[in-house]
């Protein structure tokens, strides 16, 4: 695999579950798969929400997604592509070595994207 240019970024926060703000600019983040190949996705949150369970989801992802942003050590690792609406596709490597989006796999809180996935939030 090819090393990944780091980015640094003043401010990093949470959008969503799956998408954090780099100094403002929107950035998807990725598993440790191959960009368009294997990604991770969360719920999402209203309005964007299918149901309110859905949007409960996306709410304690998004929270996990923050508590995984402020721990020390976190980088931010982007891997050279943009997703359908040019955001950057990121790895968030925590200090152990693994990434946010593999830790909310682990953890139940994402499920893994590949290409022609359609997600299923509702009635789970």
């Amino acid at each position: 695999m090819t090393p990944s240019a780091l980015i640094a970024c003043a401010l990093l926060t949470v959008h969503d579950g799956d998408t954090v703000r780099c100094d403002g600019e929107l950035m998807r983040i990725i598993g440790d798969g191959a960009p368009y190949v294997s990604g991770v996705d969360t719920p999402e949150l209203s309005p964007h929400a299918e149901c309110p369970e859905e949007h409960q989801m996306g709410v304690i992802a998004a929270a996990r997604l923050a508590e995984l942003v402020a721990t020390p050590g976190l980088t931010v690792e982007d891997s050279g592509e943009r997703d359908r609406y040019g955001r950057p596709l990121v790895r968030l490597r925590l200090a152990d070595g693994r990434t946010a989006g593999q830790v909310l796999l682990e953890e139940g809180l994402a499920v893994v994207w590949t290409p022609g996935y359609s997600a299923a939030w509702c009635g789970r």
